[in-house]
């Protein structure tokens, strides 16, 4: 399979915890792939198994395979996963806040001044406002506009996979309707997304398939539409039971579309 395999992957941070337990997974080429779970569910480490950087908190791969375009690269560090393709916008924004807007994106270029040209007007055209604010402090942007410097970072490395680590995180509703059109809009140049997402319907909206860590272990996977019609989501994230679950899940993604 092209893109993206993940296979029985278990990860630990030290001897006593073990956060990942046989987790498989799969992003086809050109496709969103989702990532549910509640704090603690493993999601985050899940993303840093595929980027490279989990052993700088600490984790190791014990067992498992992560493979990309055919090429292994579980244990492998974060240059080599860039240098294939894979550049992940961590949880929590991370942004250089000393540095300007500009430098920001400076920052994520890894290519010849050319590429980066290119890449920097791809970046301002799907976020203006970075354009606008190119000479600014980055901590002096607002949550939203420091989300999508992050973002823009990342997409100055040119990913054929962006893995996206709560990119809605703490966002108002006008600002995260914002992201998630500008995550369609990524799609469908051409890259591939995995997304985690504590906001289920969004998730299951921008999504065509998604999988539920809990505590560590894949509870629940399938295309998105079927779990976003099933009860068990709206159980787990949407606080109802019985029938009026995959109701509520319903509504909660059409309120995302709107």
């Amino acid at each position: 399979m092209s893109g993206l395999t993940v296979s029985g992957l278990e990860v630990s941070y030290g001897a006593a915890v073990r956060a990942l337990h046989e987790v498989s997974l799969s992003v086809p080429d050109g496709s969103i792939v989702a990532v549910l779970g509640a704090n603690g569910a493993g999601k985050s480490t899940l993303m840093r198994a595929v980027s490279g950087t989990l052993r700088f908190h600490g984790g190791l791969v014990e067992s498992g395979e992560i493979r990309y375009g055919g090429r292994r690269l579980d244990g492998a560090a974060p240059h080599t996963a860039v240098a294939a393709g894979i550049v992940q916008s961590p949880e929590g924004r991370r942004v250089f806040g000393r540095m300007t807007v500009a430098d920001n994106l400076r920052a994520g270029a890894l290519t010849d001044r050319r590429h980066a040209a290119r890449a920097r007007h791809r970046v301002h055209k799907l976020f203006p406002v970075l354009a606008e604010r190119s000479a600014q402090r980055a901590s002096l942007l607002s949550g939203g506009e420091q989300q999508m410097l992050a973002m823009g970072r990342a997409l100055m490395a040119s990913p054929k996979l962006l893995l996206l680590d709560e990119p809605t995180l703490g966002l108002a509703p006008l600002l995260t309707a914002r992201i998630a059109e500008t995550i369609t809009e990524i799609n469908e140049q051409g890259v591939s997304v995995l997304l985690v997402e504590q906001n289920a319907a969004l998730a299951l909206r921008l999504s065509s398939h998604a999988y539920v860590l809990d505590v560590g272990r894949v509870a629940l996977s399938g295309p998105s539409a079927d779990l976003a019609a099933g009860d068990e989501i709206g159980r787990r994230y949407l606080g109802v039971t019985g029938d009026r679950a995959p109701l509520a899940a319903r509504r909660q993604i059409t309120r995302w579309s709107a």
